[in-house]
């Protein structure tokens, strides 16, 4: 037996987990899932704001430790202490989901490549392999963001992407690369809350009751302010044009909307929609404030179609099955739709109309049976991807666990 598989094998895993975002409540759920069942003995130090929710949320499935980030562990969010404590500390670091981009990139409330281009060089000094796992990379613009990167690539074992994006990224950098491989998101592989709370859930919000189905929305406080680089159009217009589309496909196709709020900062937007609505009595709203991204997933299965600006949104919904329709504010939102075969199907954020988007909205509920032949499979397929991807932890986490 490998020797390493006989103690606790400690392993950071670097994101954003806060507990105030569904999906990524959902990327470390599945993956210190995915992961735990191949080895045995591995111990998760998670760097985070919230230790007590990644501690309760996960606490009772697998050895978990949430490591406080802030100001008083002497940390300004990413940057700080803790951080290099947690890196410095482990067998191995895993980095996850989408947060190397260099918006923001010297605000440490907000951006993580430049704290991560400090410490992952020390921690490949020192002999600690690095991995990005299921990583989606990017977008990188300035001068500044690229020397950043570089110093991110030069630091790690291994990297398994999420999108084609990431690698013709990796391509542009035009550095030296260690193995890299195609994964997929984590969030992928969520599994639903029993049929029997999916009820309780049901009946509590009073979801499902017209027979002609329901369509959910989702929206983004921070609108294009990706595509801007840190600029955002006016909110004003946006509410106009998102509520009148809703008006224009409750009228037409005679359906209910479900509003999924993902990220609790999107709650305000999403109100100021509302309120901007005719057909108030026809809305309805579930958010990740009161349920678990296992539940919201449960929920979103039984929609006709979930239209969304949130990319994790997108990828609960197409994970439960459920047609996808995306208004793209976020680069990395059109990847995974080109990704899952469904790259057709967007409305970009400069050329949002209220017809376009009803149009858009028309299209997949009128197609939405064809659209689950080709969808269906390619997410399986993804799904696949993403938990193959704990199998390439093998060199630094020792002998697979069996599995039953």
């Amino acid at each position: 037996m490998n020797s390493q598989s006989k103690k606790t094998l400690k392993v950071c895993v670097l994101g954003n987990f806060s507990g105030r975002n569904a999906g990524d409540n959902a990327i470390l759920g599945n993956l210190v899932r995915d992961v735990s069942a191949l080895y045995p003995n591995v111990h998760f130090l998670v760097p985070t704001i919230n230790p007590k929710f990644v501690e309760q949320s996960f606490g009772d499935r697998v050895s978990i430790q949430g490591v406080s980030l802030m100001p008083w562990a002497l940390s300004v969010k990413i940057f700080g202490l803790p951080v290099f404590r947690a890196v410095l500390g482990s067998d191995l670091v895993l980095v996850t989901d989408n947060i190397l981009f260099d918006m923001k990139l010297f605000n440490p409330l907000f951006n993580y490549l430049s704290t991560l281009s400090l410490v992952l060089p020390m921690a490949k000094k020192r002999g600690i392999p690095v991995v990005l796992y299921n990583m989606s990379l990017g977008p990188v613009s300035t001068p500044a963001g690229t020397w950043c990167m570089k110093r991110v690539i030069n630091s790690v074992e291994r990297i398994i992407l999420r999108d084609q994006q990431s690698k013709d990224l990796l391509d542009r950098l035009n550095v030296s690369l260690p193995p890299v491989d195609f994964g997929a998101d984590s969030a992928l592989n969520t599994e639903f809350c029993s049929a029997e709370r999916l009820q309780e859930i049901v009946a509590a919000k009073g979801l499902f009751t017209n027979p002609n189905g329901t369509i959910g929305f989702n929206v983004n406080v921070y609108l294009d302010q990706y595509l801007k680089h840190g600029a955002r159009s006016d909110t004003k217009p946006f509410i106009q044009m998102i509520s009148g589309a809703i008006d224009q496909v409750i009228d037409e196709l005679d359906v209910d909307i479900l509003f999924f709020v993902t990220q609790v900062m999107d709650i305000r937007v999403t109100n100021a929609i509302i309120d901007n609505i005719k057909n108030k009595q026809r809305i309805k709203t579930i958010t990740n404030k009161e349920y678990s991204f296992e539940e919201l997933t449960a929920v979103m299965s039984k929609l006709l179609l979930m239209v969304a600006m949130r990319t994790h949104a997108l990828i609960l919904a197409s994970s439960a099955g459920t047609p996808v329709a995306g208004i793209i504010s976020y680069p990395k939102t059109t990847g995974y739709l080109k990704t899952i075969g469904q790259g057709q199907w967007i409305i970009n954020f400069e050329d949002l109309e209220t017809d376009r988007l009803f149009d858009l909205v028309a299209s997949v509920y009128h197609n939405r049976d064809e659209i689950k032949k080709t969808l269906l499979p390619a997410v399986e397929r993804e799904k696949q991807k993403a938990a193959a991807s704990a199998l390439t932890l093998q060199p630094w986490l020792g002998q697979l666990q069996k599995v039953s």
